[in-house]
């Protein structure tokens, strides 16, 4: 016989053939090869060994729920509830733990050269004929109507003195993006395949998902194939059952009809405890110990790791200054007159504008998206937009005293400084 140390901790599990000297994947139904000088039968799922992720050195396994990494063998650790049967033994998916959402996964290289962003083209027409007198006086009207404390009499006897035009430009890149995580996880087993190590897994961007139409978030759970094995739950050691932590095992609580004393107010004996002041717990039925939340009652798990796919948006805008006093955050609400309108797998950024500053801000969001996107993500669509958004101040006297108002954007939103004719209202 081979002069061969049989380790203190028992080994990793000889199907996924990751220990030198361990035969690889069995077939179907067979049966494993024992261990030189060791007598062991392998089952088809992993022994529940205690802290039997972390024995052999060089593998640290992995977390659980995103915690600390375990520590290596010979640590006094608490078994976590689940992990994978081996650490770092599928390529592709290393250094993934179990659950918190998976560990972030880069798109590889792409294969063929990326296609070369048209430039947009830009129209001209960077004008909107200011509104007039009658329509600002309008949107005025409709403003004041929808405050329940404005009188309208500053719409009415008001009188415009000036109106100028602060005319400014929103510009907007869009990036639709594909992202790539992978966890181990876990559910009960009930006799699903099981199939890990029988062929390579597919890699994390190989495995095809179907994503929704450009500028649609989405999410998509799939399971990877061949990595699915079964382990012994840890939680209940196989039983399928755990201690009732309600009645701490012992089967029994205070009984609910006469709180515990034996007896009913009359001072008759309780005919639902007999006169003891417990009855079954009825969490386990008196039984003393409820169903293994963690494998459902059936001893064993399933675990494997899922894919998680997201299609997201990342989404920056950027408003050119303007001297016109309306506070930025108004113009959210409005949209404005579209004038340029590009959308491409890879955006350039917009060149020849009339305004520099939005030339310039371009130029930093493209390339800011396009770079630190491609490092966590697939892009698959940019769209960039600049709108006209129309800005009308205007100024009016009422009373003898100069008050302003702003109108602005397509939908003609009005904003009023200083109302000069608001009153106090209560509620009787």
């Amino acid at each position: 016989m081979a002069n061969f140390q049989v380790p203190p901790y028992p080994p990793p599990a000889a199907m996924f053939n990751t220990v030198p000297g361990y035969p690889g994947p069995m077939s179907a139904g067979g049966a494993m090869a024992a261990p030189p000088a060791a007598s062991i039968h392998t089952p088809l799922y992993a022994p529940p060994a205690a802290n039997m992720f972390n024995t052999v050195p060089g593998y640290p396994g992995t977390m659980s729920g995103g915690g600390a990494m375990a520590a290596p063998p010979a640590a006094s650790i608490h078994t976590p509830l689940y992990a994978p049967p081996a650490a770092n033994i599928i390529p592709g998916y290393e250094g993934i733990v179990a659950g918190g959402g998976g560990v972030c996964i880069p798109p590889p290289p792409p294969s063929v050269p990326m296609p070369v962003p048209e430039q947009a083209p830009c129209q001209q027409d960077w004008h909107i004929p200011s509104i007039s007198e009658d329509r600002a006086r309008e949107a005025f009207a409709e403003y004041v109507s929808s405050k329940c404390c404005y009188s309208s009499a500053p719409v009415t006897d008001g009188v415009i003195t000036n109106m100028e035009s602060f005319n400014t430009y929103r510009y907007r890149l869009e990036t639709f993006l594909e992202s790539r995580s992978a966890e181990w996880s876990q559910e009960s087993y009930t006799g699903q395949p099981v199939d890990a190590g029988l062929q390579p897994a597919p890699g994390p961007w190989q495995i095809a998902a179907q994503p929704p139409a450009f500028f649609q978030e989405h999410k998509q759970t799939i399971k990877v194939p061949f990595t699915s094995s079964v382990k012994n739950c840890d939680l209940c050691q196989t039983k399928g059952k755990t201690p009732c932590t309600t009645c701490n095992k012992t089967g029994k609580g205070k009984c609910t009809s006469c709180n515990g004393s034996g007896n009913r107010e009359s001072g008759e004996q309780c005919v639902n405890c007999h006169g003891s002041g417990r009855e079954n717990c009825l969490k386990c039925s008196g039984s003393g110990s409820c169903k293994c939340d963690t494998c459902d009652g059936k001893g064993k798990l399933l675990i494997f790791i899922n894919l998680n796919v997201k299609w997201s948006i990342e989404k920056d805008e950027f408003l050119a200054q303007d001297s016109s006093g309306l506070k930025v955050e108004k113009l959210q609400e409005v949209s404005g007159k579209e004038l340029i309108k590009d959308a491409q797998h890879m955006v350039y950024p917009v060149r020849g504008f009339p305004d520099v500053s939005v030339a310039q801000a371009s130029e930093r969001l493209v390339k800011d998206h396009q770079g630190k996107n491609a490092k966590t993500s697939r892009i698959l669509q940019q769209r960039q937009t600049i709108e006209l958004i129309p800005i009308t101040k205007v100024n009016y006297k009422w009373k003898g005293n100069p008050y302003v108002y702003y109108v602005f954007g397509n939908e003609f939103k009005v904003k009023a400084v200083d109302y000069p004719a608001t009153c106090c209202c209560s509620v009787m």
